[in-house]
């Protein structure tokens, strides 16, 4: 059976794993993202490649990426939170250091293509997948295929304007994990630097009504931007994935909110997690991987 090395580049963590083709995890590992500096980000990458390829023969990398990425050439035009490949081709980049065929995809496209494969989108032809992270991005499915837009930049939900007044206005600054830790350090007096986790937050919940209710007005802007995708595409299912998602706590309070909204009951379809959550990005990425070599193989 072949076997692929996957990354899942995040703005904060780089996720990396070895998988069997038929989509097991063989081992998993993860590291701090080096965003600023570009030598050290492609030796880390190359380091762990090697280290998988010591007494595994490998088929292949396979990269879930932030940002407007162009899947034919590699080329990012920027890449999220990762500034050090904005106008950067990584898969030029690190085929002149490792032999192995590499393909790279955005992020929020490899957690669809991993729903759509083997996750809770396998009866799917039209759903979409919104993914809760560093920012808010995601995939859609249209009559079974991926639709990417003419520029690469479709399932950027994270500039979608949720709010008419004050400063946080996008989803991306008012939806996003980081944004509920910000929210949440300036509740709780905290240095910027100081590090804290989602978590966290969501265990503090439990004896602290003031973070409760700082996590109740996250989940209600996320409601606001899951309403406009439903109102937009009319899919058969949203799906909702990010480490922080993995709490199904959070997915009955985006419901609650969305029941509580006059219209919801005129476009209400089922909204859900995603199945593979923090592996999607790494699978979906596998899987697109494997359908390239695939293609090269048949033409």
């Amino acid at each position: 059976m072949k076997k692929f090395i996957a990354f899942d580049i995040g703005g904060t963590k780089v996720k990396h794993g070895l998988l069997a083709e038929n989509g097991k995890f063989l081992s998993k590992g993860i590291y701090d993202t080096p965003s600023e500096n570009l030598d050290t980000f492609l030796k880390l990458m190359v380091d762990t490649i090697r280290e998988y390829t010591i007494d595994t023969a490998v088929s292949g990398v396979a990269i879930s990426l932030p940002g407007f990425i162009d899947p034919y050439t590699g080329y990012s035009e920027k890449a999220g939170a990762i500034t050090v490949l904005n106008d950067q081709n990584l898969k030029r980049l690190l085929g002149t250091k490792i032999s192995l065929p590499i393909e790279i995809e955005n992020d929020g496209n490899c957690a669809a293509i991993a729903e759509k494969i083997s996750g809770n989108a396998q009866d799917c032809k039209d759903f979409i997948c919104v993914t809760v992270g560093t920012g808010i991005g995601g995939g859609i499915f249209i009559n079974g295929k991926l639709l990417r837009g003419h520029a690469f930049k479709s399932g950027e939900f994270g500039f979608m304007i949720t709010q008419s007044q004050g400063t946080e206005k996008i989803l991306h600054t008012n939806a996003s994990t980081t944004a509920l830790i910000n929210s949440y350090k300036r509740l709780k007096g905290m240095n910027e630097w100081q590090k804290v986790d989602g978590e966290t937050i969501l265990f503090e919940t439990k004896n602290d009504y003031a973070v409760k209710q700082l996590v109740e007005d996250w989940t209600r802007s996320i409601s606001y931007g899951i309403f406009n995708l439903a109102a937009t595409l009319n899919p058969e299912k949203i799906l909702i994935g990010g480490g922080i998602f993995t709490q199904p706590a959070l997915i009955y309070l985006v419901n609650q909110h969305l029941e509580q909204l006059s219209w919801w009951k005129e476009i209400q379809i089922p909204i859900e997690s995603c199945k593979h959550q923090n592996d999607a990005g790494m699978l979906g990425a596998m899987y697109y991987l494997k359908q390239k070599l695939r293609r090269r193989r048949s033409s």
